[in-house]
């Protein structure tokens, strides 16, 4: 027998409406807290979203796909988003142009370590190979790691979950290691925040300076490509 929550929202999903206005209230329930704490980096307006929308499907009993046709325009608008980064990077493209050196081995080096650590630790524990697979690419945004992972024959699904998970995480924990080994510049801050935790540190680092959201974002696409690229090759080489 179906709960009363089921109920109501096999009657209001009638219309794509309901989860679109589930998912926007839940964030702005969670930036809402964001905000009030003086917009720590631990209370995480992704985060707290993800909790309040998954907590809500489990005591419904529903499922992430009946969710997911609705609120997909969400899913949709990413695009445009990330796309509207070129604004803020327009704007430093002289500053990225003084740090062009800096930015080609930062972002080899971080993209190689975020892989090769990753899956060093997960291979010390055991994981299997296919584990491996889809953790190799965590650091990239989500469509180019899912990819990644399946032609290395991990499994999508999870990658896309480890992909969040290293977003909010290092959204939330970055800006303490980066003050904690006091890294000052906002283009390095920016910088290493966006290779490390793609879209969701971005929007992190837009809200806290613009020169630091330029570069995150810069080291978001860049981080896609160079992931692309050297996550098949270090797993073709050690496996």
């Amino acid at each position: 027998m179906s709960t009363p929550l089921e109920q109501i929202w096999v009657y209001l999903s009638a219309s794509p409406l309901a989860a679109l206005t589930v998912t926007l209230v839940a964030y702005q329930t969670g930036f809402a807290l964001y905000r009030r704490s003086g917009y720590h980096p631990l209370v995480n307006p992704v985060l707290i979203a993800v909790a309040i929308i998954a907590g809500l499907l489990i005591a419904g009993g529903i499922d992430y796909s009946v969710y997911f046709d609705g609120a997909q325009f969400v899913h949709f608008l990413l695009g445009p988003a990330t796309v509207a980064l070129a604004i803020p990077l327009y704007r430093q493209i002289e500053r990225v142009r003084r740090s062009a050196l800096a930015i080609v081995v930062s972002l080899m080096a971080g993209s190689a370590f975020a892989a090769v650590s990753a899956v060093g630790i997960a291979a010390l524990l055991g994981a299997s190979d296919a584990t491996l697979a889809s953790l190799a690419p965590k650091s990239a945004t989500a469509p180019v790691a899912m990819g990644i992972a399946s032609s290395l024959g991990g499994l999508p699904s999870l990658t896309a979950v480890l992909v969040i998970l290293t977003g909010i995480l290092g959204a939330a924990l970055g800006p303490l290691v980066l003050d904690l080994v006091r890294v000052r510049d906002w283009r390095a801050r920016g910088f290493a925040i966006g290779v490390a935790a793609h879209g969701i540190g971005t929007s992190r680092a837009l809200l806290v300076n613009e020169t630091a959201g330029a570069f995150s974002g810069l080291a978001m696409g860049l981080n896609a490509i160079a992931t692309a690229l050297l996550v098949p090759f270090l797993w073709r080489l050690f496996f």
